[in-house]
């Protein structure tokens, strides 16, 4: 016979006299397995890297942290992103808050074939899913895809007598749109930005072939960041957007930063 739970003091529930309200408290680094569509009809399972906040007011001295890991795992042993909402939602209500925040970052795999010889290979990504619940019904969702790519730097190529130094880069897109967005088209809306896509699996034909694209396509970091705002800002799904571009630069020991972000 399972031992009787004593009733506990409950602190968290106990007043606060400093009179400050906490924007956001919870849980971050947690991991949980996540569900998430894709656009050609299938899904692919992963585990996400999960925070989950809600606002405090100032008269609650803390909390219940619990709660937000109670409220995950309601939905079982893998969310579907579809669900997404609801886990905010629910917390609003299991915590008395006003305001409620998740964030969920996972990696997302796509099969690429080589450009000439077709040889497939995975590709990795990171996705990022903020959603964010208020007690008066409103709500808000960002999608980020983190993309590498690679650049040509067009100075290098203007003034060398042959050649020109290239580096990776790492694209960081964020976007609210009025309709669902599917992380593909983020994806490829970045890599066809850069001077060449990124591929696992490259074969000889393959090489010859990104590394003269990429001669053929120099790009600035500034050009990387104003090619993608210009393609963001033609749809109008599109509500607002941050992209930010790094370069890991092959001749210098720092990188090449730049940011664009359109208000909503």
């Amino acid at each position: 016979m399972p031992a009787q739970i004593q009733p506990l003091k409950d602190t968290q529930n106990e007043r606060d006299d400093r009179n400050i309200a906490i924007d956001r408290v919870g849980v971050k680094a947690l991991r949980f397995p996540v569900e998430v569509r894709e656009k050609a009809g299938g899904s692919q399972r992963t585990v996400a890297m999960t925070a989950l906040a809600v606002d405090l007011p100032e008269h609650f001295k803390g909390t219940h942290m619990s709660r937000f890991v109670e409220v995950l795992n309601s939905h079982g042993n893998c969310l579907d992103v579809r669900e997404m909402q609801k886990v905010p939602e629910e917390m609003l209500e299991r915590l008395e808050a006003s305001k409620a925040h998740v964030e969920f970052q996972f990696p997302f795999f796509r099969n690429k074939p080589a450009p000439v010889t077709g040889k497939a290979g995975m590709l990795d990504y990171e996705v990022k899913f903020e959603v964010e619940a208020s007690s008066d019904g409103s709500s808000d969702f960002i999608c980020t895809v983190m993309v590498p790519v690679a650049t040509l730097c067009p100075c290098s190529k203007a003034i060398s007598e042959y050649g020109a130094h290239n580096q990776r880069g790492l694209v960081t897109f964020a976007v609210r749109a009025k309709k669902p967005i599917w992380v593909e088209d983020l994806i490829d809306l970045v890599e066809s930005s850069a001077s060449c896509e990124l591929y696992s699996l490259l074969k000889r034909p393959d090489e010859k072939y990104v590394t003269e694209r990429a001669y053929d396509n120099p790009v600035f970091v500034e050009d990387l960041v104003r090619n993608i705002a210009a393609k963001a800002n033609a749809q109008e799904n599109i509500v607002w957007y941050k992209v930010e571009a790094e370069n890991f630069e092959s001749i210098h020991n720092h990188n090449a930063y730049a940011m664009i972000e359109k208000h909503s």
